[in-house]
Order: structure tokens, then C-alpha cells, then sequence
């Protein structure tokens, strides 16, 4: 059979500029078959318009931590920037979001592979990086929010917007797909790239290919000003320099980036 590739993209975040040239990249490689990690909305001034794109271009799309808090009715923190990015959106938007699947489970290679936004337990539950053997095994689990079913070989999530791949002595793999729209440390939008053959669990050529793709940031900054969009600062920190504006605000040294990460268990 021949090998099929899958674009994986997470954490767009309201940055339609970064989402588009993103989505040139994956026309330009002949790729048909985009999957999306969650988090559409917040940070970025364009939310509504990314929403209606990946409901136009994602063959799956999965449900995020901002995409279930922020049209929560009953979301108990507030701020002017958290009305400005839910009333940028319609209503029917909220609904879909708040809807959108948990998870996606498939087959690749002979790899059984699960997807999800943040960890196997809760959109709101982050794993990062740095993460010890513990957090790395529970990736694997099934859990309430996965349901039943049989257990991952391969767990791809996004969340941190700090991109890694992990590999443990039993073939367990972990990989971030990193973030299109909000990227940390570099802040250059990055995607994923599976390729393999679709629907067997024979073993098969199997890849996970990390791709960034350059884009006019600036103007997506003045997009927002324009917009008359909150948080600018914040927003600036995080698009042009890679800089986290939690890090921003409390003056401390970023907080994603890093170099390597060993393999759990080594």
C-alpha cells in the first residue's frame, strides 16, 4: 500500500496570518489530510475567521482548553481580553467548539496513535516538556475523558506550543506538535508532519517530521492593533519574540524553550 502523509496542526489561536501560511505549506507538499489539536481561539484578534477555515480544511478537529473555557456560560474568571476573543466569535461557534471530540484515535504503520490537546485526562491538564516517567506513561492510559479502547502506541498532543519528540525502550512514543499561531522560543509556526500507511497494523515506513514555516508577523500584530484587539503587549511578546507573556508580565526568563529532553526511563 502506498504511504499517506497527515498534517498536524495545533494551537492556532486566533493568528489567521500564521494559519495561512501554514496551510500553503501543506498544499505545496500535495498533503490532503489535515488534523487539528485544539485551541482555535484566544490570544490572537482573529478567531472567528480561523474557526470557519479549519471547519473548511481539517478532516479532524479536537477540542482545546480555551475552546472549552472560553464560551463556557459559566466561566467564572473574566478580563477584558477573554470578552474581546468571545464576542469576536459567534454564537454558533461557542457551540461548536464546546462540542468538539476529545480525542482521535487511528492507525498508522502498525502504530495505534491517539491525539488529544493537553494529556490523556483533561483538556485543562498541561504536560510539559520536562515531564518525569510517570507523566509520560499516563499519556498511554485510558481514561474517562478517552474512553475504552485499545491503548495508544504513539501519542501526539499539543497545548505547551513547545514542539518535542520522545521515544521510550519499549517503542512508546510521545511527540508536542508544537503551535501554528502562538509559537514559544522560536516563535516560527510549526506543524507536523505523520506519514505511513493508513489502517493496518502491519509494521510499515512510519515518520514524524517537525516542519516551521516563516510568515509576516508584524503585520499579524498590526492586524490586532487595528482590530483595536487587548493584551498587545502580551500578544507582541509572544509573536515576535517567542517570549511567554505570563514571562512578560512577572519579568522572568521564558519558560518553554529548551534544547533536548531525555527519553523516559533513561
Amino acid at each position: 500500500m502506498p504511504l499517506q502523509r497527515i498534517a498536524l496542526i495545533s494551537d492556532v489561536h486566533g493568528n489567521l496570518s500564521a494559519l495561512e501560511a501554514v496551510l500553503a505549506d501543506i498544499e505545496s507538499r500535495g498533503i490532503r489530510r489535515i488534523f487539528n489539536l485544539g485551541d482555535y481561539v484566544g490570544k490572537g484578534p482573529r478567531g472567528q475567521a480561523v474557526v470557519d477555515r479549519c471547519q473548511e480544511v481539517c478532516e479532524v478537529n479536537i477540542l482545546g482548553n480555551w475552546d472549552d473555557f472560553l464560551p463556557d456560560p459559566d466561566r467564572g474568571y473574566d478580563s477584558e481580553g477573554l470578552r474581546w476573543w468571545k464576542n469576536e466569535l459567534r454564537e454558533d461557534q461557542w457551540k461548536w467548539l464546546r462540542s468538539l471530540p476529545f480525542c482521535h484515535d487511528f492507525v498508522l504503520s502498525g502504530r495505534r496513535i491517539r491525539l488529544f490537546h493537553a494529556s490523556a485526562t483533561s483538556v485543562h491538564r498541561r504536560v510539559r516538556f520536562d515531564h518525569d516517567e510517570q507523566e509520560f506513561l499516563g499519556l498511554f492510559e485510558n481514561t474517562p475523558a478517552t474512553g475504552d479502547g485499545p491503548v495508544p502506541t504513539v501519542v501526539g498532543y499539543g497545548d505547551t506550543h513547545d514542539p518535542f519528540y520522545e521515544v521510550d525502550l519499549d517503542r512508546r512514543t510521545v511527540f508536542n506538535a508544537g503551535s501554528v499561531g502562538n509559537s514559544m522560543g522560536d516563535p516560527t509556526p510549526v506543524y507536523v508532519i505523520l506519514e505511513g500507511v493508513p489502517d493496518t497494523l502491519d509494521e510499515a515506513p512510519f515518520s514524524i517530521q517537525f516542519v516551521r514555516v516563516p510568515y509576516d508577523a508584524p503585520a499579524e500584530l498590526e492586524i490586532a492593533r487595528t482590530l483595536g484587539m487587548p493584551e498587545l503587549n502580551g500578544y507582541q511578546s509572544e509573536i515576535i519574540h517567542g517570549i511567554y507573556r505570563g514571562d512578560l508580565y512577572a519579568g522572568t526568563a521564558p519558560t518553554y524553550h529548551r534544547r533536548s529532553v531525555p527519553a523516559a526511563g533513561s
